[in-house]
């Protein structure tokens, strides 16, 4: 534990620092529990629902605590980011509440819904093509030509401290967990997870959910490595981005195992979802249910938080719309 937390720089008082820093912006999100989920699948679930969260996702915890923690000099030069969405719009919430700029780059087939939000809270959008290769080529134009002040969706010890506060608040909430699950892209949330985890309920089993066609994260648990897609297909928009240094420590030191789910398997578990629990959440926020529903054996007769992430959705253009 001490190694790892050593090579990123963080230890937990990052976390209770980030919590009092964020708390005048953010919601303390409410836990959902639902008796047909907990039947089908043989576990007690505890949906910590951070698509309650504001600006819709749980990316304004870490995306505020990187902006209200600038000096009044750096903060001046504004902020910049790449995201697929709810990342950029969170910043967007964040610096417009501070009253700086805010640039981001997303991926020109980023769903309208997230672009709106980032343009509603007084971001300005350049558009790239949707591979990690053009966002990131896309914004480093951006940032030379802008000079602001770099906050990586994930792989920034600033936005994984304070991602950390959500499972801090879920243990709070919820006694005599078992497990933890969230879905994992570039493992921002996950990783928040292990840092809280790791020090406050070491105990406490650490899963990730990830799309079948976009398992670079599955993949690279397995090979011991990194192993990074550049643009990988899949329903759960949110998902697509690779690990980087910083979240691959959690992963390959905290992390019990990663879970995969088929396309079909996570349009399924988001129709039960919104059918069972009457709320809107992202495809993205469905893996986690959908691996728990594939996989029953891992979580029977346990207590399970289930991080619902976002509910930044178009729609208009609902995934079994097509499906």
């Amino acid at each position: 534990m001490k190694d790892m937390m050593d090579a990123v720089g963080m230890s937990f008082d990052d976390v209770i620092e980030a919590h009092d820093r964020i708390a005048p912006f953010i919601h303390r999100t409410p836990i959902l529990t639902s008796s047909y989920l907990n039947e089908r699948t043989g576990a007690e679930l505890f949906f910590k629902c951070e698509n309650f969260q504001k600006a819709g996702a749980f990316k304004v915890r870490g995306a505020s605590n990187a902006v209200f923690g600038l000096s009044d000099a750096d903060a001046e030069r504004g902020v910049a980011t790449h995201s697929s969405g709810n990342h950029a719009l969170s910043l967007s919430y964040a610096a417009g509440r501070r009253g700086i700029p805010c640039n981001v780059v997303m991926p020109r087939t980023a769903p309208e819904a997230k672009k709106a939000a980032v343009r509603g809270y007084g971001g300005t959008i350049t558009e790239c093509e949707p591979s990690t290769s053009s966002r990131e080529a896309v914004f480093a134009e951006v940032h030379e030509r802008t000079g602001a002040d770099f906050v990586h969706p994930y792989n920034d010890p600033r936005v994984i401290a304070g991602q950390a506060t959500c499972s801090r608040e879920l243990l709070n909430q919820v006694d005599g967990l078992d497990a933890v699950i969230a879905p994992i892209g570039g493992g921002g949330m996950v990783s928040g997870c292990c840092l809280t985890l790791s020090n406050i309920a070491p105990s406490v089993e650490i899963y990730a959910a990830e799309p079948e066609q976009a398992d670079d994260a599955y993949r690279s648990f397995k090979a011991g490595h990194i192993i990074a897609d550049d643009a990988p297909v899949t329903v759960a928009d949110g998902l697509k981005v690779p690990l980087k240094e910083n979240t691959w420590h959690f992963v390959s030191n905290h992390v019990t195992d990663i879970l995969t789910a088929t396309e079909q398997e996570i349009i399924d578990a988001m129709i039960l979802t919104w059918k069972r629990m009457k709320i809107v959440m992202e495809p993205s926020c469905a893996v986690p249910l959908a691996t728990i529903l594939k996989n029953p054996e891992i979580f029977r007769g346990k207590r399970v938080g289930v991080i619902i992430t976002g509910g930044n959705v178009d729609l208009e253009t609902l995934p079994w719309m097509n499906s």
